[in-house]
């Protein structure tokens, strides 16, 4: 039995409170059991130096957790003086994956920087991030559009994250942190709305796992992934975005 008595393949509870800030472009709370992710979306009418003569936008991120997101408090890193390399590793994989549906040469020479606060952790902080960060430059993109500042919306796709395990040798979906850290293989998946994969992150924590048991965690992903982005869709309809808006055909040229 799970630890909060779900069904292997069954996620948590997801809730989704957009436009949850007044001053960002795009802000969203996303709730995931209780993991709790505040995700910004600013736009920045530049690029990065190295996209100067590039003719195309950029999109990043940065990803933080609260002092007291966990059981104990954390000092901030900014007291620390510098990021830890698990920050820099969940922020650089955070921004890959919304570049991942993100036709940038759209853009044009804007910048869409995603802002990632963690205010509660149980599991799960960087696919949740990923998750609620779409839908925050979903609604930045939705604004530009509306503001006729872009023509054609650069978003491709929609695209999602969770995490799959196996304890005990059961194929488990969407782990709280108690199941992370005792798991014997722990997986995070980052899946497109066409059901295609951004990023594969698997480590066996125990003991090595088999090519059956990775087929097992990927269809369990695909699904856990399938479900996050029909409630991306519910929300941003319930919100008035029309969603045939994201994702028109792009000009060829």
């Amino acid at each position: 039995m799970r630890p909060d008595r779900r069904n292997p393949d069954n996620m948590r509870e997801v809730k989704i409170e957009l436009d949850y800030t007044k001053h960002a472009e795009g802000s969203v709370l996303i709730t995931i059991g209780d993991t709790i992710v505040l995700c910004t979306c600013s736009v920045e009418d530049k690029v990065p130096p190295f996209l100067y003569q590039a003719n195309r936008g950029w999109v990043t991120a940065e990803y933080g957790m609260v002092p007291r997101s966990t059981g104990t408090r954390s000092p901030r890193e900014a007291a620390r003086g510098k990021q830890t390399g698990r920050t820099i590793e969940i922020q650089r994989l955070i921004g890959r994956s919304l570049r991942s549906v993100v036709h940038l040469p759209l853009l044009g020479t804007r910048s869409l920087l995603i802002d990632c606060d963690v205010i509660q952790a149980d599991g799960g902080t960087r696919t949740a991030s990923i998750s609620g960060g779409f839908l925050a430059l979903a609604l930045a993109v939705n604004r530009l559009l509306d503001r006729r500042l872009l023509e054609y919306s650069p978003l491709l796709d929609f695209v999602a994250a969770t995490s799959v395990g196996i304890i005990q040798g059961t194929p488990c979906l969407d782990l709280c942190y108690e199941e992370d850290s005792q798991a014997e293989v722990d997986m995070n998946l980052v899946i497109t709305g066409s059901g295609r994969f951004v990023e594969i992150q698997g480590t066996a924590e125990k003991q090595p796992f088999s090519g059956e048991q990775l087929q097992s965690l990927l269809a369990l992903g695909s699904k856990g992934a399938a479900l996050l982005i029909a409630a991306q869709e519910s929300a941003l309809k319930a919100r008035g975005v029309v969603l045939r808006r994201l994702f028109p055909a792009a000009p060829k040229s």
